[in-house]
């Protein structure tokens, strides 16, 4: 069996499943014309778990998201469709070093109402995102293959992409979003370039003896940052990044125990720390592909680039791969040029300047805080109070992590959220 198809995304994440919504509600081809290639799409609701009607607690997958993956997420159907108690608007973030104290001097602190907006960025669980995602793919008609990939061929004519089920597609574009571990990013024979943290990052929700206030909430420790995300039941989703083997120390620890050291780590900067849910893991790394396209083939989100997530940018940086992507291809002339190297290679300037400089970034970020040595400990809190201390610059750090200044696609600056949440992107 073979089909032809203008392009095929390999991968059933966010990014691929926005990037497919994107082309459609872009009407850069028919719902009919684009594939999605995945080994499994079925996303449980939350309801059917424990029975309709009963409340379910938040998945530990969660994103922070920023006003520009909001506008995108509203373009492509997406955002006005979450289940509005799995999506929290948070108003306030507090990030200190361990020589300072939280909201004290050495701390740096935003606030929306300093700058005019209704919020910050929106905590979503990352289930009902995802879940929502796939849902506006099939309402819109997009063409969804489960299958694992297992080669590709590329010539002058088409992409052929050959999946595990012995089926083959043809496509005028191949772009890789299968994630981190990419098999599609190896089959293509893009290399990367990074290295690891040695570190992990644990993942679970807490509830806290202070109210979390809508604030996000950050220390930076020699031995890894920790944030408090806020969740719309009091709770907070914490990320505290620590040594591989501290890690496992930690998740073999007794619930109270965990409680005790999570406290001691975050300064008690919210009360005692009691545990609600079971802690997970992820492995902490930078991976950067040293290149993002070559004829007939890109690579975004992760499949492209894997940063620290102190500043929870990881996802943000994927969506934005993905408008950048929709708005060139828009400008490129039709089907035909979808797999010209000359407009793949626009897409692949623009991300990977702006990717590589936030990837250099929060890898800085990481170094001079993650440092024990005390003058590292001493520049941190000094610089974190400066900036406090400078409304311009403290005002365009805010703008800048809320997606509102930027390099961003025409496309997405001219869109504008009614309401509360006005405002206009660029």
């Amino acid at each position: 069996m073979s089909r032809d198809f203008d392009v095929v995304i390999v991968g059933g994440g966010v990014n691929g499943l926005v990037l497919a919504g994107l082309l459609v509600a872009r009407k850069l081809t028919m719902a009919s014309r684009l594939a999605l290639v995945a080994e499994r799409f079925s996303i449980s609701d939350p309801s059917e778990i424990k029975g309709v009607g009963v409340e379910v607690g938040w998945d530990l997958r969660v994103f922070a998201l920023n006003r520009a993956s909001q506008v995108l997420l509203r373009h492509c159907g997406v955002w006005d469709a979450l289940p509005p108690n799995r999506v929290f608007a948070y108003e306030r973030m507090c990030v200190w070093a361990a020589g300072g104290a939280a909201e004290q001097r050495g701390s740096l602190k935003f606030d929306c109402a300093e700058i005019g907006e209704a919020n910050l960025g929106h905590i979503v669980e990352g289930r009902a995102l995802q879940r929502q995602c796939l849902q506006a793919a099939r309402a819109a008609g997009v063409v969804l293959i489960e299958a694992a990939i297992a080669r590709v061929a590329m010539n002058d004519v088409a992409a052929r992409i050959y999946l595990s089920d012995g089926r083959e597609l043809r496509s005028q574009l191949l772009v890789a979003a299968d994630g981190t571990e990419s098999k599609t990013r190896e089959l293509l024979g893009m290399g990367t370039a990074g290295h690891s943290y040695l570190q992990d990052a644990l993942v679970a929700h807490v509830r806290t003896g202070k109210p979390h206030n809508n604030t996000a909430w950050q220390r930076f420790l020699s031995t890894g940052p920790i944030a408090f995300l806020p969740l719309p039941d009091g709770r907070s989703s914490i990320v505290w990044s620590v040594a591989r083997e501290e890690a496992a120390r930690l998740r073999a620890l007794e619930p109270g125990a965990f409680g005790a050291a999570l406290t001691a780590a975050s300064g008690e900067a919210l009360g005692q720390c009691e545990l609600t849910t079971a802690v997970a893991s992820f492995p902490l790394k930078l991976r950067y592909a040293t290149s993002y396209a070559q004829s007939r083939a890109v690579l975004l989100g992760d499949a492209a680039h894997t940063v620290h997530p102190l500043a929870g940018q990881g996802l943000n940086m994927g969506l934005m791969d993905c408008a950048s992507l929709v708005q060139i291809l828009s400008e490129a002339g039709g089907v035909r040029a979808f797999g010209d190297y000359k407009v793949l290679r626009r897409y692949e300037r623009e991300r990977k300047s702006e990717n590589l400089l936030m990837a250099t970034a929060l890898d800085g970020l990481d170094r001079l805080f993650g440092s024990a040595h005390p003058l590292s400990v001493h520049l941190g809190a000094v610089g974190l109070a400066a900036v406090d201390k400078i409304p311009l610059l403290k005002r365009q750090f805010a703008y800048r992590a809320m997606g509102l200044k930027g390099d961003l696609p025409p496309f997405l600056q001219s869109i504008q959220l009614g309401g509360a949440n006005e405002v206009v992107l660029g």
